[in-house]
């Protein structure tokens, strides 16, 4: 009988769903039983969602807390993390998994002795970080300090008032005395070493300054390891510093 049934099965018509009609082609496709589960099963599944979301609603405690209301914030309605800025840049970070804190201060130590050794040879003459230099003059009256001529005083040329260091006088121009006895080329290379060493000076301050923070987070994060210690946080912790921290007095036997 079923050999019957399947053979009849083989001969019969295939059934084709139809078309949208021409009347109403301007609606596009007409939807077929596979699109109508599809709508129905995702239509299902957003209002399971909403009931399950109108419970938890109803069942919430409003005085409950939890740690995320700390770490998250509300934005065109929906919950985003709150990202604060990273306490560690990438180049403190690595060195602080590699090295240890003597390894640090000992290349601090090297920095320090390296900027030392620089700011005594070029002596800061033309450097940004040394203060302007004042000369007071006292005259006894208005009159006298309207007329007053700076370079008369100091005895030189007014073009040469705004150097601080090695101005000749009127003297030593006139006689001749004062002459350098380089060339052009001569004085150009001096003057690109000496740019090459401000250079210098100025990269060996910045990476001093990047050891001591990373030495200054690594004593801390040892001096931590103590959880027997009482002691409140005052600052929390940033690229340029570290984190600051007051401890409470503790009784020594």
């Amino acid at each position: 009988m079923s050999t019957f049934k399947n053979a009849k099965k083989s001969h019969q018509k295939t059934h084709r769903e139809r078309n949208q009609p021409s009347s109403r082609a301007h609606l596009g496709l007409l939807e077929k039983k596979k699109d109508y589960k599809l709508r129905a099963t995702d239509y299902q599944r957003k209002q399971a969602t909403i009931k399950s979301l109108k419970k938890k609603a109803l069942d919430k405690n409003p005085d409950e807390f939890y740690f995320k209301m700390v770490n998250t914030r509300l934005k065109e309605g929906v919950h985003q993390n709150d990202d604060s800025p990273p306490a560690y840049s990438e180049e403190q970070l690595k060195l602080m998994q590699s090295q240890d804190l003597k390894y640090i201060n000992y290349k601090r130590s090297t920095e320090l002795k390296k900027i030392e050794k620089l700011k005594g040879s070029l002596h800061l003459l033309e450097g940004e970080e040394k203060p302007k230099n004042k000369h007071t003059f006292f005259v006894d009256s208005k009159k006298e300090a309207k007329s007053f001529d700076v370079a008369k005083r100091f005895n030189t040329h007014p073009s040469l008032l705004g150097r601080t260091y090695n101005r000749p006088t009127l003297d030593m121009l006139k006689t001749q005395t004062y002459q350098s006895g380089l060339d052009q080329d001569t004085v150009q290379e001096f003057a690109e070493e000496r740019k090459k060493k401000y250079k210098e000076l100025s990269k060996r301050i910045e990476r001093e300054r990047h050891l001591h923070v990373i030495a200054q987070k690594m004593e801390m994060k040892k001096l931590l390891m103590d959880k027997k210690a009482r002691k409140k946080k005052v600052a929390d912790e940033t690229k340029e510093m570290a984190a600051v921290y007051k401890w409470m007095p503790q009784r020594k036997r």
